[in-house]
């Protein structure tokens, strides 16, 4: 008999315990309930869950947060159809918006069969790698080594090496998720709008002869972009032509005219690209010979 009642008290202090703590939580709930929006699932399971970055928030659902709370335009999510960026605007009553696309481009052309290789590199096949053992072996310090770094870090298969061993991207699927510009141990990637008409494709810091012959497509300070732009739109930094994109409105392609090695080019809307008219205009397919 004594046995019973000790388990039946023990069965009531479990169940009284049970009952307290079950308050305990309802309470807390209560206190500690932060209200989610339901729309944010919903914007979200719109998204194409690419958390690639490119539209400035560090992931799909984090943008869909911003959406709700009009920090976002829907159109800033620059993997997503179109189709389904206009259910989403349609679905916050909001404008999808007119964001500017933004690409990736590289500032280099310097091609094996234009730019020399001083040295042969044999480790690591990665530009990381090689940037480490004396900066890769290429003539010029700044350019492209070749191997190929962004295009195995782009999701978005936008990313192809050519055949001369630079990096080609495809403006069509490129989302500007920034992964190539964080991974090129030569800084040679940027992000740029796609009206960023103007650019120029060389890091060369470098003045006159010595570098030309390193690249055949090396910025070589000439200053005749400069020259033939209007005042402000291209200065000269460090022997290296640079481009004030606040003032792209006075852009045009008089600029890259003179150039006599094609550093500079214009894009066109399509994502493909031109170099001046006096350009040294470049035949050769086959590789140079080290060293």
């Amino acid at each position: 008999m004594e046995d019973m009642t000790n388990i039946l008290i023990a069965i009531g202090f479990m169940a009284g315990l049970g009952m307290v703590l079950a308050v305990i939580l309802v309470l807390a709930n209560k206190k500690l309930y932060v209200y989610e929006d339901p729309r944010i699932d919903d914007v979200e399971g719109l998204l194409p869950a690419a958390n690639c970055g490119a539209c400035g928030s560090p992931g799909c659902r984090p943008f869909a947060e911003g959406l709700i709370e009009g920090v976002y335009e829907p159109s800033q999510c620059t993997v997503n159809a179109k189709e389904s960026t206009l259910i989403i605007a349609d679905y916050l009553g909001v404008d999808a918006g007119a964001a500017n696309k933004r690409v990736a481009r590289l500032a280099c052309a310097g091609g094996d069969h234009v730019a020399l290789i001083r040295a042969s590199y044999d480790g690591l096949n990665t530009c990381r790698g090689a940037a480490l053992v004396s900066g890769g072996g290429k003539g010029c310090a700044w350019g492209c080594l070749g191997m190929g770094d962004c295009s195995v870090v782009c999701d978005f298969d936008s990313i192809t090496m050519n055949e001369h061993g630079l990096p080609i991207v495809n403006e069509e699927t490129c989302t500007a998720c920034g992964d190539c510009v964080d991974v090129c141990p030569k800084d040679l990637f940027s992000l740029h709008s796609i009206d960023h008409q103007l650019f120029v494709a060389c890091k060369n810091l470098e003045k006159g002869d010595e570098p030309e012959a390193e690249c055949e497509v090396v910025c070589t300070a000439c200053e005749r972009c400069v020259m033939d732009s209007p005042e402000g739109l291209i200065t000269m930094k460090s022997n290296l032509a640079v481009i004030d994109y606040d003032q792209n409105s006075l852009a045009s392609p008089i600029a890259v005219e003179r150039c006599p090695t094609g550093a500079i080019v214009w894009f066109d809307k399509k994502g493909g690209h031109r170099i001046g008219k006096e350009s040294k205009k470049i035949i050769r397919k086959e590789a140079l010979p080290i060293g």
